[in-house]
């Protein structure tokens, strides 16, 4: 079962290794181009597992930023990821071990967050296991190749493929802000607010990491509290385990009887 598990992690994980792959390549490039050693680029991509911390990190590192404003703007971005971890610790089976709650907690990205609640039931552990052991390892891939690539290529060809990460952004950005009137309005907000520092004079000495804090917390904070999301209803799934449950009970009774 457990093997089984891990090829299914695999094989639903194989589209993400890509993904990663072409968004830690340009990573791999602009790390190297702010002077980072391929090496610790590597290991900043093993070690952080997250896009939108890692490019704000470039940022802070460029700016020679403090220790504090590097940790506040990691807690700021990658917050969300303690909200996963708890949701995923109640996807897992019962009987799995605690542990295991742990290491796949390293792992959780968005991506693999979103196709392990996708599954029906409960899930194994090892589903997590053999999804972010290709997940992974095309994001530390990635980096590699484009840190090497970021020191041959010329630098006119390195400064083009850097744009392609906020063609990504905006690749994430827009179709969201299509579906959802409140996403475009936070859009929009969190530009203006990151412009209005780019140009007013007093703004302008605020470091980028703290920007970025202070960007997230207003414009997040604003739209939490006028846009709350309504807490859905038990889920579907809960309610057929629920049921089985209550089915299993009920013919245990039978039999006694």
């Amino acid at each position: 079962m457990n093997r089984e598990s891990f090829k299914k992690g695999m094989v639903d994980g194989l589209p993400i290794c890509f993904g990663y792959f072409a968004v830690a390549f340009t990573f791999g490039m602009m790390a190297v181009s702010s002077g980072i050693s391929t090496g610790q680029a590597v290991l900043i991509s093993a070690t952080n597992v997250t896009s939108a911390g890692q490019f704000a990190a470039l940022e802070i590192i460029r700016s020679a930023g403090s220790y504090w404003e590097m940790a506040f703007t990691q807690l700021i971005i990658n917050l969300r990821y303690i909200l996963m971890s708890f949701a995923l610790a109640q996807k897992l089976k019962r009987d799995a071990p605690w542990f295991h709650r742990y290491i796949i907690a390293h792992g959780v990205t968005d991506e693999i967050f979103g196709i392990s609640v996708s599954q029906e039931g409960k899930i194994s552990p090892f589903y997590n296991y053999g999804a972010m052991c290709v997940a992974i390892p095309g994001w530390v891939s990635g980096t590699l190749v484009g840190a090497i690539s970021g020191q041959l290529l010329p630098a006119f060809m390195v400064s083009a493929l850097s744009i392609a990460i906020y063609g990504m952004f905006l690749a994430i950005i827009i179709p969201a802000s299509k579906k959802n009137h409140t996403v475009l309005g936070v859009v929009i907000a969190a530009m203006a607010i990151s412009s209005l520092f780019q140009v007013m004079p007093v703004l302008k000495k605020v470091s980028s990491g703290f920007v970025i804090i202070i960007t997230t917390i207003l414009v997040a904070g604003a739209a939490a509290y006028f846009f709350p999301v309504a807490q859905e209803e038990a889920s579907k799934e809960e309610k057929g385990e629920g049921s089985q449950e209550k089915n299993g009970k009920q013919q245990g009774m039978g039999e006694e009887v």
